[in-house]
């Protein structure tokens, strides 16, 4: 490459201080008026003299020849050149950046300054930018100025985007370099170019962009600002093969050894049918008949849950994100599910389970065996009842007074005294109820049959006297019977004898008949007395 410097040369001369550079082009060496012709950029100088534009194009016809002379020839001996071992730098906004060359110049020279410059083409007084407000703090001159030259420069941002030109001063006032083109700069900051949004199960592709092409870059993806180690990354592209809705989040990129130079966050969401579809109760615990309940559908979709539909098994029984049961009564109690719906499905909850306490109700008895009890039998009583939770005691009662305890009450060889009307009284831990009277009716055979005469005392004969029988038997007795002896002597319930005779004297029963059977009353003895005559 070729740099700016002044020579003289005995065969070719130039008009008093006017200098050439080597891109062939003649400027003054004035420091306050300037020539410039084609691409040409002056060089500070200390004499003050003032040519004329028609000096300054003799002397670029001049430096013309001067420059093939002395390239030819040699007569520079050693050139001067600065070697950059880039030209083109991407980097990420915020990094730090070298730049670095290699120095070669002519014998016989000591560098005494070394410095970076910016623009040269467009600031014509190369200053040296470490001392440029906009660097400040962020420069660092690095090398051994004779051969290597180096600028550290920190916290890139968007307005360092210059050409960067190496500017070296020798032991020789006239013996000054500029190297030019330079290094040019390129800022870029790292964007994630995505989708804003996928439905769950398409694939989605994410590429982490930037303006110019850093130098082999290797890429690192976050999720919500954790490294992402299980997804497939492909050079500056992140792959989700089949997306779900555990892939909605923040992403953003970085590059190996800059990881604290990440990109803008992009947020990928992603569309999916109703998930994670629940019930729950209030209030929680047990619940009792007569109280209220509320049940609330929680579901997790995006687009969010649009519609709820309440199921008790599989009848629908309400529509809303909560299903409310006012005064709930056994009846209730029940699988209950909410079914949740957005634009991309529906998904239905487990079984919520609700289990109504309540006191006994229904409570009724039955007795074993069914049909007539007959005296001597055997019967079993058997209270039944509706309760939640289930009965814990069951007391039996004959009218009033408690006779046993238990779900059955057995009444073995039964008599006509157990006759009666018979209840059921259950209890569970929210209260007791009483069944309705069962009644018990013992059929038996007649026993205790009697017979009463009226009038009672001595029986003289020709007056009259009326026998009665009494028995006790279920059904009641149809037939009576009398027997004078083992003599039938009538029928009824009452035997009358008018206008008795001593014959009549005797023993006299009664015989009871009804369904089951007859028995006969003990002996009765008549025994009628005579009148006495007196004869006067």
């Amino acid at each position: 490459m070729a740099g700016a410097s002044c020579h003289s040369n005995d065969s070719l001369q130039l008009p008093p201080s006017l200098c050439c550079n080597t891109y062939s082009v003649c400027y003054l060496s004035e420091s306050a008026q300037w020539c410039r012709v084609a691409a040409g950029v002056g060089e500070e100088r200390s004499e003050a003299v003032s040519y004329s534009n028609s000096d300054c194009l003799m002397g670029s016809r001049l430096c013309n020849q001067l420059f093939h002379a002395s390239y030819v020839s040699g007569a520079f001996g050693t050139e001067w050149s600065v070697k950059y071992n880039q030209q083109e730098i991407c980097a990420l906004k915020g990094s730090t950046v070298f730049m670095s060359g290699t120095l070669t110049h002519p014998g016989g020279l000591r560098v005494t300054e070394v410095f970076w410059v910016i623009d040269p083409a467009l600031n014509l007084s190369w200053p040296d930018m470490s001392k440029n407000p906009d660097f400040s703090g962020r420069v660092e001159y690095l090398g051994d100025e004779q051969k290597l030259v180096s600028l550290k420069l920190r916290d890139v941002m968007k307005k360092d985007e210059h050409e960067y030109c190496v500017r070296i001063k020798t032991d020789q006032e006239m013996q000054k370099y500029l190297q030019r083109p330079g290094v040019r700069l390129t800022v870029t900051e790292l964007c994630v170019e995505a989708p804003e949004e996928v439905t769950e199960g398409e694939t989605a592709d994410l590429t982490c962009k930037t303006t110019c092409s850093l130098t082999d870059p290797t890429f690192i993806w976050y999720k919500n600002g954790r490294p992402l180690t299980t997804k497939t990354i492909k050079n500056n592209q992140l792959h989700l093969q089949t997306v779900s809705s555990e892939d909605a989040g923040s992403y953003s990129c970085a590059v190996g050894g800059s990881q604290h130079l990440r990109s803008t966050a992009h947020s990928l969401r992603v569309r999916y049918p109703p998930k994670s579809v629940s019930v729950s109760i209030s209030p929680s615990g047990e619940i009792v008949e007569g109280s209220s309940v509320t049940l609330t559908c929680s579901s997790d979709g995006n687009p969010p849950v649009k519609m709820y539909t309440w199921f008790k098994g599989s009848t629908p029984v309400g529509e809303g994100k909560t299903y409310s049961i006012p005064n709930i009564r056994s009846e209730d109690s029940g699988e209950y599910t909410c079914q949740s719906r957005n634009d991309l499905g529906e998904r239905r909850s487990t079984d919520l389970q609700i289990n109504v306490l309540y006191p006994p109700k229904s409570v009724s008895v039955s007795i074993s065996p069914s049909g007539e009890i007959v005296e001597g039998s055997s019967v079993t009583l058997t209270c039944s009842s509706d309760g939640n939770p289930p009965v814990k005691m069951y007391t039996w009662f004959k009218g009033s007074t408690p006779v046993g305890e238990g779900k059955t009450y057995s009444i073995p060889n039964i008599r006509s005294e157990h006759s009666g009307e018979y209840t059921c009284q259950s209890w569970n831990d929210h209260g007791q109820r009483r069944s309705t009277a069962i009644h018990l009716n013992v059929l038996y055979p007649p026993k205790r049959v009697s017979v009463s005469i009226s009038p009672s005392g001595e029986i003289v004969d020709g007056s009259s006297v009326t026998l009665t029988c009494t028995s006790d038997g279920n059904p009641p007795v149809k037939i009576y019977t009398w027997f004078k002896g083992s003599t039938p002597v009538g029928e009824g319930k009452t035997y009358s004898i008018p206008n008795i005779r001593s014959e009549d004297s005797g023993e006299y029963t009664c015989q009871s008949r009804n369904d089951l059977g007859e028995r006969r009353s003990t002996d009765l003895q008549i025994n009628v007395l005579c009148k006495l005559l007196l004869i006067v």
